[in-house]
């Protein structure tokens, strides 16, 4: 049984559909604007070229003024009329080009030309002149809206996204370490008064072969809610041997666990000194080697291999236990997600935390496979 916020995997999904359907109809819309413009434009200068071939071949019946109205009207289509071999007779609106730049115009008509921005003008029966036009500055500007816009919208859902799970993740840590420190407390008188009555024994002489055992519970409770008091405060690290640390772990867990489990460790590191809070760091490897006994139901192997480098430690636990698909690597860490009946699946949240916040180190799954076993790797920094 898994359960991990499922509402909030739906709300992703709803908010990436939403950001996708207006995506498309913007798309679409500009993209229909963009065509309608581009036919527009092309009218104008069907017009324009009309007026230029009226220009020409004026005679006392044509009202020069009213053409030349139309002609002048033209203060946004850059335009380059040509005649019959592409040389250049006359610009219109083309900013940024030397008059001398015969290269540049050439290029520039040939573009034109592959686009099919090309209007005929016949000066008379024996003369034919060519108009080019480009598309204008308003025309090319709207052309890149589109990109402008889905970059914005992107950048909206991104920091809407990240607004959001920070919220949510805020929210939930509130609530952590809210119920850590409440925990804590609760588990502080019980334990003052345990540990004062077995003092109490101690001073009466009271002879009791279960009495160093019963100390060890007790003082194992003190170290439980010491840890949970730590929770959602930055603890204080202080330089240490870490290969005692793993071993003190598996010590006790060696103690609490089925004979049927094997815990065994592997190092070629006779010492290895980092900076961090022993008693947080036991919890991880204790955390970590009850999922594994849950996982192999209580029967099997468990090694813990440490190695190093120059400047890093990678602490390896593997399990023989039932494994994981690929796609569940990243899902264990999440807040609430558990594959047993009973259970707020906070053990490997907390982990993380503990880990990757406090010990600025990492933690994640290595390596798994179904009914074969699974390898988590812990990487802390070298002190």
């Amino acid at each position: 049984m898994k359960r991990f916020s499922p509402t909030s995997d739906i709300f992703k999904y709803v908010f990436v559909a939403v950001a996708t359907v207006i995506v498309v109809c913007s798309w679409m819309f500009t993209n229909a604007l963009v065509k309608g413009m581009e036919a527009e434009e092309r009218r104008k200068m069907e017009i324009w070229a009309h007026a230029t071939q009226q220009f020409i071949s004026a005679d006392e019946n044509t009202d020069i003024d009213f053409v030349s109205s139309i002609i002048e009207g033209n203060t946004t289509i850059p335009v380059y009329m040509t005649d019959t071999l592409d040389n250049v007779l006359f610009l219109r609106n083309v900013p940024g080009v030397p008059a001398d730049s015969v290269e540049a115009y050439n290029e520039a008509i040939q573009r034109l030309k592959q686009l099919g921005h090309r209007i005929e003008v016949k000066v008379n029966d024996e003369t034919v002149q060519y108009i080019y036009y480009d598309d204008s500055s308003l025309l090319r500007k709207l052309a890149y809206f589109p990109y402008v816009q889905f970059s914005v919208i992107a950048l909206f859902l991104l920091v809407a996204f990240v607004a959001f799970s920070s919220i949510k993740n805020a929210e939930q840590n509130k609530v952590w370490v809210g119920l850590s420190k409440e925990t804590a407390h609760q588990l502080g008188t019980p334990i003052s008064s345990l540990l004062a009555w077995m003092e109490l024994m101690k001073d009466r002489h009271v002879d009791d072969v279960h009495l160093p055992e019963m100390q060890k519970d007790v003082e194992r409770l003190r170290v439980v809610a010491e840890r949970f008091s730590k929770i959602g405060s930055q603890p204080t690290l202080q330089k240490g041997d870490l290969i005692p640390v793993l071993q003190n772990a598996l010590s006790y867990m060696r103690g609490r666990a089925s004979k049927q489990v094997t815990l065994e460790m592997k190092t070629d590191c006779e010492s290895v000194m980092v900076n961090m809070n022993v008693p947080l760091l036991e919890w991880v490897i204790e955390n970590l080697c009850k999922n594994a006994i849950d996982a192999m139901d209580g029967q099997g192997r468990i090694e813990l291999k440490v190695s190093r480098d120059a400047n890093k430690v990678y602490v390896d636990v593997t399990d023989t236990g039932k494994g994981m698909e690929r796609s569940m690597y990243k899902k264990v860490f999440r807040p609430g997600f558990t594959t047993k009946k009973r259970g707020w699946g906070l053990g490997l949240s907390l982990t993380k935390r503990i880990v990757t916040e406090y010990h600025k180190g990492k933690i994640f799954v290595k390596n798994s496979e179904v009914n074969v076993g699974t390898t988590f790797r812990i990487i802390l920094p070298v002190a």
